[in-house]
């Protein structure tokens, strides 16, 4: 068992201990506003068991490539669905999403719906197209950095895996505290507590210009297949692409300024493409800010 312990590294840490903290929390807290808690109870207590067997797995047979596989890769795997799980617990604490807040916040803040103007004054198809690129760059990021740092520097790449599972767990967590659905209340339907019928701008009008190009049709896809809501505030995408950016920087200097460029268009694609309030993007740079050196300082302890 020793040496299994050893084998553990700090992502494991923290993907089993989010996996507990949450369980507790449902256990506790449910209340009846999480149907059939008993099922996540029993998700969370596999997912901790599953981690322990891949970890065990690939310290005793470590040519097994089966072992070796989800053991580099299951956090990433993890990520959709704790980001959609935290969609049916983020009413435990509150009981109703908190948009009405924020929309007035921004109002006060720019004196103007920064997600709903920006598209209207640049609603050139090419311009669109560019801001969804830029969005879906997230996913080719995140996906790109690790697979190079898997193949080039496996170290690094425990480091990336363990700095942004990090950063994503918090934000799931503060997902289940801090329900928002962003700018989508204005156009799609969110069935659960928000009255949208009573948020201006309701039912919110796309410029057919800028929803005619394919990258415009590849988002709305994975919008609505993936995203989670109540999930805007902070901006994981923000802050999971500023950690990115961070981690790359010194590692894969060639990529360094196209990750650069495409963080900065991403930062300015949140709001364009209506998925997310302006002060969800300073909330991601701020979380990026803060875990982001708490993750390294974490890493580099455990």
């Amino acid at each position: 068992m020793s040496g299994i312990t050893r084998s553990y590294r700090f992502v494991d840490y923290a993907t089993q201990g989010y996996l507990l903290l949450v369980g507790v929390l449902i256990l506790f807290f449910h209340q009846g506003r999480v149907p059939h808690f008993h099922l996540f109870l029993l998700a969370h207590v596999a997912g901790i068991l599953a981690i322990h067997a891949f970890v065990a797995g690939s310290a005793r047979r470590p040519g097994n490539r089966f072992f070796s596989f989800f053991r580099h890769f299951y956090p990433l795997m993890l990520y959709a669905f704790l980001y959609r799980e935290s969609e049916l617990l983020n009413l435990m604490f509150v009981d109703r999403y908190l948009d009405p807040a924020f929309i007035a916040l921004e109002e006060r803040v720019f004196g103007f719906q920064p997600a709903i103007e920006f598209m209207n004054a640049f609603p050139h198809p090419l311009i669109s197209e560019f801001f969804y690129m830029s969005y879906f760059s997230y996913y080719v990021m995140i996906a790109g950095v690790g697979l190079t740092l898997y193949f080039t520097r496996r170290e690094e790449f425990w480091h990336f895996l363990a700095v942004l599972s990090f950063l994503f767990y918090v934000c799931f967590l503060l997902f289940i505290f801090l329900p928002v659905a962003g700018p989508p209340a204005f156009f799609m339907e969110i069935p659960r507590y928000l009255d949208q019928q009573q948020l201006p701008y309701y039912p919110l009008e796309f410029p057919p210009s800028a929803t005619s190009g394919p990258f415009f049709h590849v988002m709305k896809f994975l919008y609505a297949t993936f995203e989670s809501g109540g999930g805007a505030l902070p901006s994981s995408h923000v802050a999971a692409a500023l950690c990115v950016l961070f981690l790359s920087w010194r590692n894969l200097p060639r990529a360094r300024y196209l990750i650069l460029a495409a963080t900065v268009a991403l930062s300015f694609a949140t709001v364009y493409c209506r998925y997310h309030y302006a002060v969800d993007v300073f909330a991601g740079a701020a979380t990026a800010g803060i875990l982001v050196p708490l993750g390294e300082w974490l890493y580099k302890k455990y």
